[in-house]
């Protein structure tokens, strides 16, 4: 499998082929009953690559946060994070959901929320600290967050609503950062600014992005490597390489066009049915989204 390539058009080079994958998937596949969603999955995933995860829907792309998440076990084939297994690695993880429908967790404030990431894997009451309300401070600062700290999420826009949750991510000094289509519902100034700060992470303390999105365009400059999922099997490589006519054309068993205009990537012709059925639904609440880290609620 290729390493981490190289500096290319503007992206920079991080890792190589002599770091261990901070990923590792070998002979993987996942199904829901009869049906098979992904298989013979070979991918590692080095410290501070940004991988994109494409594909239709129903094509297992959450599912694959899911399993690094150790919240879906696998079919066949092996999966280590970190050398460990998932859930013996949640700790150095952060998750960045998709955007959910705010519910009874609307009224916490977004220092709450970014509190949770840090010590909401406690049982019992969390202990008043200045260190750690300091800590907050510094997150919410360096996410853009700082002037909403004490205001309920339920008051916020979905770009700042983002953000903090970025921040609970980012809460845990994380050594992968997993984004489940994190620019959903974000108009494109706000995915700019989400997917900035994603990325400044990943250069500046070595973190692996691994990023579920069905637009590849916001993000194209900073893929290092592209997972394309689709009903003929996967394609694992750089851009150049899975986004062409040819290469999804085999993927969905019929024609697929890949144009390039003006540095935008456009597919024609693919087909976005799903084609595996979802996996039983889990409703994510804010409070606890980054943080089955240790595997304590389902």
């Amino acid at each position: 499998m290729a390493s981490v390539p190289q500096a290319r058009a503007g992206r920079v080079a991080i890792g190589g082929g002599d770091t261990a994958p901070v990923v590792s998937l070998r002979g993987a596949a996942l199904s829901y009953g009869e049906r098979t969603v992904w298989h013979g999955l070979d991918l590692d995933v080095r410290p501070g690559e940004f991988l994109a995860v494409l594909g239709p829907n129903g094509s297992g792309k959450t599912s694959l946060v899911r399993a690094l998440l150790g919240r879906q076990p696998l079919s066949a084939g092996t999966l280590t994070v970190l050398g460990r297994s998932p859930r013996e690695a949640a700790r150095h993880i952060g998750y960045v959901p998709q955007q959910a429908t705010l519910s009874a967790t609307a009224m916490l404030r977004a220092r709450d929320l970014v509190r949770f990431g840090i010590d909401g894997h406690r049982f019992g009451p969390r202990p008043r600290s200045g260190a750690v309300r300091r800590r907050v401070d510094e997150i919410l600062e360096a996410v853009g967050a700082s002037a909403y700290a004490d205001v309920p999420l339920g008051l916020l826009s979905g770009g700042e609503r983002q953000r903090v949750r970025i921040g609970q991510a980012l809460a845990t000094d994380p050594r992968i950062l997993l984004c489940d289509e994190p620019l959903l519902s974000l108009d494109l100034n706000h995915q700019r600014a989400v997917t900035e700060l994603i990325d400044a992470r990943r250069h500046s303390h070595g973190t692996a992005v691994v990023f579920v999105t069905h637009e590849i365009n916001p993000v194209l400059d900073l893929v290092d490597r592209v997972l394309y999922l689709a009903p003929g099997g996967h394609r694992v490589g750089t851009p150049e390489e899975v986004l062409t006519s040819a290469s999804l054309s085999q993927l969905y068993g019929t024609q697929v066009d890949v144009v390039r205009v003006h540095g935008r990537v456009v597919v024609v012709g693919a087909p976005d049915e799903p084609i595996a059925p979802a996996p039983p639904h889990h409703p994510t609440h804010e409070a606890s989204a980054a943080h089955d880290r240790d595997g304590v609620r389902p």
